[in-house]
């Protein structure tokens, strides 16, 4: 099978030459693909310079390139690996297994299992944890991490999954999306080392994470409108019985009795109009899906 090792890049002078010679001294066949997110340190230059084909994205953010990665990716197979020189090379082996042997779509290794306190501080620790129990509660899942940027997933992959977000909130799309799409995810514990000196990461905890929630609920939305909806829903019901339980209680003014009336009617009302919005969107939802399923059929 024809091998690409894609990586994004921003501004990595410090570590993208040595990540490049690793790949190519690991799979000496694959073609190694760098694409440039317009970095202003030479970055693109010392890709090159080790033997890697370099493309630009001049869009600011790693979704945008690994949109642009995956468009110009033409093998069977392609890993996907930062820059940084926080993953190990000689761990794709094992990550390229499951999909070469087709056992899987989609391989994710697996940072949080055995990463030391050096290459993930607490702080960082506590948010992959965050997220990744707001995503398998929400998802019914058990996925171990959702945010590892060294993963390698197959054509089918390639062809099948849309990615539509720009920043680093692209890792949890990537997983979603091909969990929506009905493949085969195996996650592998990888080893994770510390950043080195002169390399910084580019990650904004706060603001990436709001974004990374974001786009959970845009694809739950999506996806899965009518879970979506009533959870929605349920929350505007909550809201109801406690106005309620503070009128009854006392705790509200008694003589504004009819706004009291109207709040709480017009918050069940709300709720019952969030739940037939879900199945309507749910109902279309599955209309699209069965239309996809018949065009997949040989005519």
């Amino acid at each position: 099978m024809r091998v690409t090792v894609a990586i994004p890049c921003y501004d990595e002078a410090p570590t993208i030459a040595k990540v490049v010679a690793d790949f190519r001294a690991q799979l000496p066949e694959a073609e190694i693909l760098v694409c440039d997110n317009d970095s202003d340190d030479g970055s693109a230059d010392r890709a090159r310079s080790a033997g890697a084909r370099v493309i630009r994205e001049k869009r600011r953010g790693k979704g945008y390139v690994m949109q642009t990665l995956l468009e110009a990716v033409d093998s069977e197979v392609c890993v996907i690996v930062d820059g940084d020189d926080t993953y190990f090379a000689e761990d794709v082996h094992r990550l390229l297994a499951p999909v070469v042997e087709d056992r899987a779509d989609l391989v994710v290794g697996d940072r949080l299992t055995n990463a030391s306190s050096e290459a993930l501080n607490e702080m960082h620790r506590f948010g992959n944890r965050a997220i990744l129990g707001i995503i398998n509660l929400v998802f019914r899942t058990r996925f171990k991490d959702v945010l590892s940027g060294y993963r390698v997933m197959n054509r089918n992959f390639l062809r099948a999954v849309p990615l539509i977000t720009g920043g680093f909130e692209t890792e949890t799309e990537l997983t979603l999306q091909a969990l929506e799409k009905g493949m085969v995810i195996q996650e592998l514990p990888i080893r994770y080392r510390a950043r080195p000196e002169g390399s910084y990461s580019k990650l904004s905890p706060f603001a990436d994470g709001y974004r990374i929630l974001i786009t959970m609920a845009v694809l739950l939305r999506n996806h899965r409108p009518l879970y979506f909806f009533s959870l929605l829903a349920a929350v505007l019901l909550l809201l109801d019985l406690g106005y309620l339980g503070a009128w009854l209680g006392g705790f509200l003014p008694a003589y504004r009795t009819l706004l009291h009336g109207l709040v709480a009617a017009g918050l069940a009302a709300g709720a019952v109009g969030l739940v037939l919005a879900g199945v309507v969107l749910n109902a279309l939802n599955t209309g699209f899906r069965e239309l996809v399923a018949l065009s997949r059929r040989p005519r």
